[in-house]
């Protein structure tokens, strides 16, 4: 297959991991990076290209992580600066490059530089950050921050006030002032000496802001920062870089990703995510999925980024639930509907995303009581609704469906005491299924989920048409069947599922073959053919 050397992360497919839940060395309960380096061979035997690691530099975990007092140095839960450098290293060794994401719009109050900046206005790191002169209780105008509350924090000694759009303890940064831009791009070509084989940027289209104007997101010198960052250090590497932008639509995305390297490899967007909550309110809000929209709106990125950007394809991560228990069926049809929504996923444009436990089917959990969460925003809504008036059992229903900590539970190896993740006390619950949903049960099962995304990764390796094909969609208003086309040249591949527990009829498999008749699975999630015109629950295939 031709492929540019600039272009090798097409093909690859990247495994997110939250270090804190993956595998602990030491015995703490924590995870850490020698727990990573010890499952680089699992890893290799998945067949995964580049490993994301939420964040792991130095940090007082007001955010877990997201708030960054030393991007230089590796937080002391993790390990030190000489672990990570092994694990580069060791993950190389298996062809398996390291993803670091990088939180660039804000620091943790703790950073040295907003240490400085709150001595005096004349100190030359003070514009670093974003101040507005103003008096106690007067704030300079109404902006709330994500977490709630003021998007403003008074410095008496100062008498100014800083801004901030998350915590109180992550001050933003000034991307006007180029002195900060210049530190910046330093630090990340000293990690592309390390050997980084990529950067995730976190929440990057807010880091144009003006506050005067109440802009957060999309600010007018976004694409000009973004573009000078991408020249001064990812253009001088072979990285793969993605940006993350929950405002972003199409149009924007293709500058993020646009093919000549002039900004990001490939853009995460989240239109898809936001399906499932009824319109205008709260992720919490839930509404039932409704498979058309789903199918219009992923086609919808399939076709209008081709030959024109690239995409990330995910259903999972750190802040989101798992998705067999919120689109599939943990229950009867776990296994099954597991395997049909990575079908889907692996068989469309963009550049997948593995989420650490996704590819053994890794549940929702199930905990009876607040006392078992540790999110914060968790917490957060809990009190809140409480005080909204909301039963407890509502609330918990709620959680149990969206909370981050459904993706947040320790790693399920084996069978064992605490699924062999740490000899230690977690430092969150386990889900208890781990006895069964493990990655040694799963290992040793030809017929497992682990060995399905394998050969799902293997295909996209083989088969360029899942990186260079068109996209058609099928059956656009069918609300139970996802179905649509790949083509290269003269090739043609069918992706079709059963998004429901019932069984469908599918002439469109019936006329594929008539059109097709040399055609054959190339994957499928069923052990026997059964009748090619009718669908099973939640079977899925690639047929080819």
């Amino acid at each position: 297959m031709e492929n540019k050397k600039d272009l090798w992360w097409k093909q690859a497919v990247i495994y997110q991991i939250y270090p804190r839940s993956f595998q602990d060395s030491n015995g703490d309960g924590i995870g850490d990076l020698k727990g990573i380096i010890s499952r680089l061979d699992y890893l290799e035997e998945l067949g995964i290209n580049a490993v994301w690691l939420s964040p792991v530099c130095q940090s007082p975990q007001d955010d877990n992580g997201y708030d960054i007092s030393d991007y230089e140095k590796i937080d002391p839960m993790f390990g030190s600066l000489q672990d990570m450098e092994i694990l580069i290293q060791e993950a190389e060794k298996r062809k398996i490059k390291i993803i670091l994401d990088l939180v660039l719009n804000h620091s943790s109050d703790e950073h040295k530089w907003f240490q400085e900046a709150k001595k005096s206005k004349d100190n030359p790191y003070h514009d670093y950050y974003v101040w507005r002169d103003g008096e106690e209780g007067v704030y300079p105008n109404e902006m709330e921050s994500v977490f709630g509350g003021p998007a403003w924090e008074w410095v008496p000694e100062l008498k100014q006030y800083y801004f901030h759009q998350f915590s109180v303890k992550q001050p933003d940064l000034n991307w006007e002032n180029p002195k900060l831009r210049r530190e910046i791009y330093d630090m990340i070509l000293r990690w592309m000496d390390k050997g980084v084989g990529g950067f995730r940027l976190d929440v990057i289209d807010q880091i144009a802001k003006d506050p005067e104007l109440k802009v957060t997101c999309n600010g007018p010198r976004l694409h000009e920062f973004i573009q000078e960052l991408s020249r001064e250090t990812f253009q001088k590497g072979n990285l793969i870089t993605v940006g993350e932008a929950w405002g972003a639509d199409v149009e924007r995305a293709k500058l993020y990703s646009n093919p000549d390297g002039s900004e990001f490899s490939m853009v995460f967007q989240f239109e898809h995510i936001g399906l499932d909550q009824e319109e205008g309110k709260t992720k919490w809000d839930i509404a039932p999925l409704s498979l058309v929209k789903l199918k219009k709106t992923m086609a919808k990125w399939q076709t209008e980024l081709h030959d024109c950007g690239w995409n990330s394809l995910f259903w999972n991560n750190h802040d989101l639930p798992r998705i067999v228990s919120r689109w599939g069926n943990d229950k009867k049809y776990w296994k099954e509907s597991a395997k049909m929504l990575a079908t889907l996923l692996h068989g469309m444009q963009g550049t997948p995303y593995i989420y650490q436990g996704e590819e053994l089917g890794m549940t929702n959990v199930d905990f009876q009581d607040i006392g078992q969460y540790q999110d914060i925003e968790t917490l957060n809504m809990y009190k809140q609704r409480i005080r909204e008036g909301y039963t407890k059992e509502e609330i918990m229903e709620s959680l149990h469906k969206k909370s981050r900590d459904n993706a947040r539970t320790p790693m399920q190896w084996s069978h064992e005491k605490n699924a062999g993740f740490t000899t230690g006390t977690p430092w969150m619950e386990l889900n208890k299924n781990y006895e069964t949903v493990n990655a040694v049960s799963e290992m040793e099962d030809p017929d497992s989920i682990f060995h399905y995304y394998k050969k799902l990764i293997q295909l996209r390796k083989d088969q360029s048409i899942f990186v260079n094909g068109d996209f058609r969609l099928l059956l656009e208003e069918d609300e139970s069947v996802f179905a649509y086309v790949r083509t290269e040249g003269t090739q043609e591949i069918l992706v079709c599922a059963n998004f429901t527990e019932n069984i469908i009829d599918c002439p469109l498999l019936r006329q594929w073959e008539k059109h097709h008749p040399e055609t054959k699975y190339l994957i499928h999630n069923y052990e026997d053919e059964g009748d090619i015109g009718k669908l099973r629950p939640y079977e899925a295939m690639i047929l080819g």
